[in-house]
C-alpha cells in the first residue's frame, strides 16, 4: 500500500471560509463585486498596516500586469526583473511588448543584487534606453535587500514593482512586505500561505492608483449609461465567491505563518549536523520571513557526492513532493536572448537547491516520514 502524498505546499482551510461563501450564495452576490470583495480588500489593507489601498484581482500575475501598465510600460520599453524567480514575475513584461532585462541574485537573500541592478541600469542608459520599472521579488518569503534596492531605484528615478506573491506576512524592520514599492503584488494561488483557490492583489500607495486598478481590471468601462470604452481593459477582478474564501483565510493567516516557520525550524534541526547542507534562513534579525517554502542548498563536494537530485528522488520514491529551486529566467528557452547582468549566483542556487514540504497542515506523521528519508540519505 502506497503512502499518502505529502505535498510541497497544499491549501489549508481554517473553518470559516464556508460561512463567507454561503453568505454570498444566500444573498446572490455571485459576481466579481460584492461584500466579500470589499471586506477582503479591507482585511488586507489593515493587515499590511501601512497607508495603502488594496485591489483584489484574479491572480498575482494580473496584478503585476496592471502595475506595469500604471508605471507607463509600453511596447518597446525595457523592464528590469530578477532572473531567479517564477515566470509569473516576468511574463507581464512580455504582455506589454516590452523587453525584460534580467539581473542576477545576491547570495544572502537569493534576491535581486543591488550591485548588478545598478550595473544594468547604467548600461541600459548608455545604450539609450532607461528602464521603465524594476520588478524585485521576495523569493520564498525572504525579503530582498529593500534599502539597497530602493536606494538604487530612487537614484535613477525608476519605480519598483514589489513582487510579494510569496511573502504575505514577511517583514523588513517590522514593516510588511508589499508596502515598500510604488506597487506591491500579493498572490492567493492554491499553494500560497493563504489561498482563494486562485487570486491576487495589487497594493497601491494611494486611492487614485487603486481606482485606476479597478477600472482597468473591469474592462475599463467609462462612466456612461451604456458601455463606453476609451482605454483597453482586462477581466482581472476577483469574484465575490473567491473573496469569501480569502476572508476566512485571513482569520488564520498569522497561525499559518507560525506553522510554516516551525517547519523551517524542523529542517534547521534535521540538517544542523550534516556537512554541506545549508538551510535558507534570514541573514539578520531585520528580516522576518514567512518561510512560505523551506529550502536547502546541498554542496556535493562536502556531502560525499550526495546531490539535491539524490534527495529529491529519495523523497519521490516514498510519495513526498520536493522541487528544485526556480530555474533562472535567463536559462529559460523563451528568455535566452534577453540581456542579462550578473554572475553565477542564481545558476548555482538552481543547481544545488531544493524546496522541501512546508505546508501549515503537515502532521507529526508527515514530519516523521520526511525525517526518515533525510536520515537514510545522509546518515
Amino acid at each position: 500500500m502506497q503512502n499518502s502524498k505529502i505535498w510541497l505546499s497544499s491549501p489549508h482551510m481554517g473553518g470559516n471560509e464556508r460561512k463567507f461563501v454561503t453568505e454570498a450564495f444566500d444573498t446572490n452576490w455571485v459576481a466579481p463585486l460584492g461584500p466579500n470583495v470589499n471586506g477582503f480588500e479591507n482585511d488586507l489593507k489593515l493587515y499590511q498596516k501601512g497607508d495603502v489601498e488594496v485591489a483584489v484581482l484574479s491572480s498575482g500575475t494580473a496584478a503585476i500586469h496592471l502595475a506595469l501598465i500604471q508605471c507607463g510600460v509600453v511596447a518597446g520599453d525595457e523592464v528590469i526583473c530578477q532572473t531567479f524567480t517564477f515566470c509569473g514575475s516576468i511574463n507581464p513584461i512580455m504582455y506589454q511588448g516590452a523587453t525584460p532585462i534580467l539581473v542576477d541574485s545576491e547570495p544572502e537573500t537569493w534576491n535581486i543584487c543591488p550591485i548588478h541592478l545598478e550595473e544594468a541600469i547604467k548600461d541600459r542608459i548608455d545604450n539609450g534606453k532607461k528602464p521603465k520599472a524594476i520588478v524585485a521579488v521576495h523569493l520564498y518569503g525572504m525579503p530582498y535587500k529593500i534599502e539597497a534596492i530602493n536606494q538604487v531605484a530612487e537614484k535613477y528615478n525608476i519605480p519598483v514593482v514589489e513582487d510579494s506573491a510569496e511573502a504575505l506576512g514577511s517583514t523588513y524592520k517590522g514593516k510588511k512586505c508589499g508596502t515598500f514599492g510604488k506597487f506591491g503584488i500579493l498572490s492567493f494561488n492554491g499553494n500560497k500561505i493563504i489561498t482563494t483557490s486562485g487570486g491576487g492583489a495589487l497594493v497601491c500607495q494611494n486611492i487614485e492608483d487603486k481606482n485606476k486598478t479597478v477600472f482597468l481590471a473591469t474592462q475599463a468601462r467609462d462612466e456612461a449609461p451604456h458601455y463606453e470604452h476609451t482605454s483597453v481593459g482586462y477581466n482581472y477582478r476577483l469574484s465575490n465567491i473567491s473573496a469569501g474564501i480569502g476572508r476566512g483565510q485571513m482569520e488564520v493567516l498569522d497561525k499559518h505563518i507560525g506553522l510554516r516557520r516551525e517547519m523551517h525550524e524542523f529542517y534547521v534541526k534535521q540538517f544542523k549536523d550534516i556537512d554541506g547542507v545549508t538551510v535558507f534562513s534570514e541573514p539578520s534579525d531585520e528580516y522576518y520571513s514567512n518561510h512560505w517554502l523551506s529550502a536547502i542548498l546541498i554542496n556535493p563536494l562536502e556531502t560525499n557526492g550526495i546531490t539535491r537530485e539524490d534527495l529529491r528522488l529519495a523523497f519521490a520514491k516514498v510519495n513526498i513532493e520536493s522541487r528544485p529551486l526556480w530555474k533562472p529566467m535567463h536559462l529559460q528557452p523563451i528568455f535566452k536572448d534577453a540581456p542579462y547582468y550578473g554572475g553565477k549566483v542564481s545558476e548555482n542556487l538552481f543547481e544545488q537547491g531544493l524546496c522541501l514540504p512546508s505546508g501549515s497542515n503537515l502532521t507529526d506523521d508527515d514530519r516523521f516520514r520526511i525525517e526518515k528519508v533525510i536520515f537514510k540519505i545522509f546518515k
